[in-house]
């Protein structure tokens, strides 16, 4: 050995130092993954490194920490209902492909049904008007006019809202999902406020209904009522046929 390798001093060890900081870290009470991911080493080589020492006593949680893990526990999990919820919505969707216009037309009955003017024995109203919410439904009664052959001529619209709401954004609102202009609307009818209901629909979202009339309808009305009839002996039939 020469007198040059006796003087030279050794070169440090960088796992040196992480085994170190790892026992440091134990003592602390770090577990092994805690560990792990500080220093950026396998955990393999923390368990070679510390496996010496004494396993730290568990730490407990403080009632921050215990609750912080629960909402981090519980967001994983709403994250992946609405993922799974998503994902059933846009099968379904992609089920429908396209309407034809007998499609289109039982669906609009059936919904004028639902959400449109009826006429009673005791209150004669054989005229269409349709309101709702959901700016959807509303497209959808629109095209399913349009495929009756009646004129956007014959429309007249009118919103329906709390009196608290943002008024004019609602008017504006639903005239761009009609596509029609202001003077085609109505005076919008305002529901009195109630400060003893405790209302769902107080943000920004809400838009009140829109109703829609279609002038000179009486005979459309009868129509309606006809196909819905026809709709319900159809499906009577279909399930007397089912249980023969």
């Amino acid at each position: 050995m020469t007198a040059d390798t006796r003087d030279r001093k050794p070169h440090p060890n960088a796992k040196d130092d992480l085994r170190a900081k790892a026992r440091t870290l134990r003592a602390q009470g770090r577990t092994y993954d805690e560990i792990t991911r500080e220093l950026g080493c396998s955990k393999s080589s923390v368990s070679l490194w510390v496996r010496d020492m004494q396993r730290p006593e568990p730490r407990r949680r403080t009632r921050e920490q215990a609750s912080e893990i629960a909402k981090r526990g519980w967001e994983d999990r709403l994250r992946l209902r609405e993922e799974e919820r998503n994902r059933a919505k846009h099968a379904a969707a992609s089920e429908v492909g396209t309407l034809s216009d007998r499609e289109l037309f039982l669906l609009g009955v059936g919904l004028y049904w639902a959400e449109g003017t009826k006429d009673k024995p005791h209150a004669r109203r054989e005229r269409v008007a349709f309101i709702n919410s959901d700016p959807g439904m509303i497209k959808v009664f629109l095209a399913w006019l349009d495929l009756l052959g009646v004129d956007r001529e014959r429309h007249t619209y009118r919103v329906l809202i709390h009196e608290t709401a943002d008024i004019g954004a609602a008017e504006r609102y639903w005239a761009a999902v009609v596509d029609a202009d202001a003077s085609r609307f109505g005076r919008t009818t305002l529901k009195r406020h109630n400060p003893t209901t405790i209302r769902k629909n107080v943000n920004d979202d809400y838009r009140g209904c829109l109703v829609i009339h279609v002038r000179q309808s009486a005979d459309l009305y009868r129509r309606i009522e006809g196909a819905w009839c026809g709709i319900v002996g159809a499906a009577s039939a279909a399930v007397r046929t089912e249980r023969t």
